[in-house]
């Protein structure tokens, strides 16, 4: 179930989103394109991945915001991508650029310091700019919970894209990031589980001044959960090759 576009257009340019997602870009094309599996892209990632091991230790704090530009592959770098550019413009609509920017950056941290707490003394580098999507998603989540998600469902040979609201896509890849942190051990390595479910929370809390400043529980009340303004309507174009009927 992948989200591929939401229908609340955003009233002013993202230039922050995009900004984040040309860096992470640029970063992944210099070291791991250029590196490919080598020893130095590890070495690469254990120096400016977030260790929890040396956060414990009070050392190299300055990779809570680095690890969050570091990828580890093509389908990794591309997912937190297409989640961002979603998500990412309504948040900064409502937040601003400078405070989305801020926002961003303070929920990949806090969601690093989630998958810290569990596992303190892992060696392995945590990498990746899930954390701080997760906090954009929350965010999401609780200014426009109705905002219509079109999303990909994929069954084997099976393909359709259809609307679902916000809060059913949202809730549901929130309860999959728990439900998978709880049944995985984190001493294997994997994916952060607990960054994404940390990351989404704190998203979710940063989030509430903006949502009391937008009035609250009666901004909810007056668009019905809606985003505050028509919603955008996508249409297939029609082919331009005629129609031939058979014999």
């Amino acid at each position: 179930m992948l989200p591929i576009r939401d229908h609340n257009p955003s009233g002013r340019t993202p230039y922050v989103t995009y900004a984040l997602i040309i860096v992470n870009v640029v970063i992944f094309c210099a070291f791991n394109l250029s590196l490919g599996e080598s020893r130095a892209l590890n070495v690469f990632f254990t120096e400016w991945g977030m260790i929890p091991a040396f956060i414990t230790d009070g050392e190299r704090l300055y990779t809570l915001v680095s690890s969050q530009f570091l990828h580890g592959g093509i389908m990794h770098i591309g997912g937190n991508m297409l989640f961002l550019w979603i998500f990412g413009d309504n948040m900064e609509d409502e937040m601003g650029h400078f405070g989305f920017l801020g926002f961003y950056l303070l929920s990949g941290v806090f969601a690093s310091l989630a998958q810290w707490i569990v596992e303190p003394s892992s060696l392995i580098p945590t990498i990746g700019a899930s954390g701080a999507i997760a906090g954009v998603m929350g965010g999401y989540l609780l200014l426009f919970p109705k905002a219509k998600v079109d999303i990909l469902l994929i069954l084997i040979i099976f393909f359709k894209i259809f609307p679902v609201p916000a809060w059913i896509m949202l809730g549901l890849w929130f309860v999959l990031q728990v439900g998978n942190g709880v049944a995985t051990d984190p001493d294997l390595g994997g994916v952060a589980y607990w960054a994404h479910a940390g990351g989404f929370v704190v998203g979710l809390i940063l989030t509430i001044p903006v949502f009391i400043r937008e009035g609250g529980f009666a901004f909810w009340r007056t668009n019905d959960f809606h985003p505050p303004h028509p919603e955008a309507q996508y249409k297939f174009s029609r082919s331009s090759i005629p129609k031939v009927r058979r014999k």
